[in-house]
């Protein structure tokens, strides 16, 4: 069975993937193939987990290839914890809040907080529709990640060290600046 963490980002997905390396009937990754086309887009290994955001852009393609076979998770994190996670990542190239901004609302003029605070708003809106016809799916929060784990764990028959796996938790993987985008631009023009 295949297991995609679907969030918007910024919610502890690879702190997911961290604990789930522990399984020993499971292999995990983050973000695996998020640079390929076509099917090998999708072409993960079976008995596999995998968080990536950007799969909640993808997500007729998904059902196209995992359907109802697959088990669900919609990871969550608190709105505005996430929308200000996001606010500080601004200068990212690669970053998921520029290409939002910049691609599908069309280069918004402006940065900050609302656009931040849309973005998660429509990510989480795509992934509560997807999941609307699933039969194998839970919602985990980060906020109870040590209890929605080992729900989650059990849900999957994931086998292997699971005090290990709760101690992933315990580390931050992935951290944003504490800086904003500001600052840190503004820092750059001092140099």
């Amino acid at each position: 069975m295949n297991v995609f963490i679907l969030c918007s980002g910024r919610s502890g997905s690879m702190s997911f993937i961290k604990a789930c390396s522990h399984f020993s009937n499971f292999s995990a990754g983050h973000e695996t193939l998020a640079n390929k086309l076509g099917d090998e887009r999708f072409a993960y290994p079976s008995n596999h987990i995998e968080a990536d955001n950007r799969l909640s852009w993808l997500l007729g393609r998904l059902d196209e290839h995992y359907g109802d076979e697959a088990f669900y998770v919609h990871l969550i994190r608190d709105r505005m914890k996430t929308a200000e996670s996001f606010n500080r990542r601004w200068d990212l190239r690669e970053g998921i809040i520029k290409a939002y901004t910049e691609g599908i609302l069309m280069e918004a003029r402006e940065k900050g907080l609302p656009y931040c605070l849309d973005y998660y708003d429509t990510v989480h809106a795509n992934i509560r529709c997807f999941l609307k016809d699933k039969t194998h799916k839970m919602t985990i929060h980060l906020e109870q990640i040590e209890d929605d784990f080992v729900t989650f764990a059990r849900a999957v028959g994931a086998e292997g060290d699971l005090d290990l796996a709760l101690k992933e938790f315990q580390t931050r993987h992935n951290a944003s600046r504490k800086e904003s985008w500001l600052s840190h631009l503004f820092g750059k023009l001092k140099r």
